[in-house]
């Protein structure tokens, strides 16, 4: 689980394939309760959030998303595996599901019902998603990010 600071570490991780809750509406006693039940991680760049959340917390000293990654590596021993990319909503932490072209059609733009090869679909939230120029850029930076990781590890 990610506090606001960490917004765009949770995106990453998300579109990496980990299961990572954020809500920016929580104040720091509701966001370390959540975590706790549900038996989360909190990661924070707040010292006092730190000292006030409990055992499972990571107080993260790096600010580049990259360097974040290398420090939750190293502490947390997580790995990234390709195959879970886009496996998770990057909105909502949803688990995306294919789903044929037929039953998203009328959700999506009608070239790309045309044209994309393939469609996930949120389980959560329902939010749409297909391998467009959007989907190549973000392969290339989580290949980016994690090669960093791989350097700085």
């Amino acid at each position: 689980m990610c506090d606001a600071m960490l917004c765009g570490l949770a995106r990453w991780l998300r579109l990496a394939g980990l299961d990572t809750t954020f809500d920016s509406a929580l104040d720091d006693a509701a966001l370390a309760a959540v975590a706790r039940r549900e038996g989360r991680w909190l990661l924070t760049r707040d010292r006092v959030l730190a000292a006030r959340a409990g055992p499972r917390v990571i107080l993260l000293h790096r600010a580049g998303i990259a360097e974040q990654l290398a420090e939750l590596m190293g502490r947390l021993g997580l790995s990234f595996s390709p195959e879970r990319f886009f496996t998770r909503c990057s909105l909502c932490n949803g688990e995306l599901e294919e789903v044929p072209r037929e039953v998203v059609v009328e959700l999506v733009p009608p070239f790309v019902a045309a044209h994309a090869s393939r469609f996930s679909r949120c389980a959560s939230c329902g939010k749409v998603y297909w391998p467009g120029t959007h989907h190549a850029r973000i392969q290339r930076r989580l290949d980016e990010l994690l090669s960093a990781v791989g350097r700085k590890g």
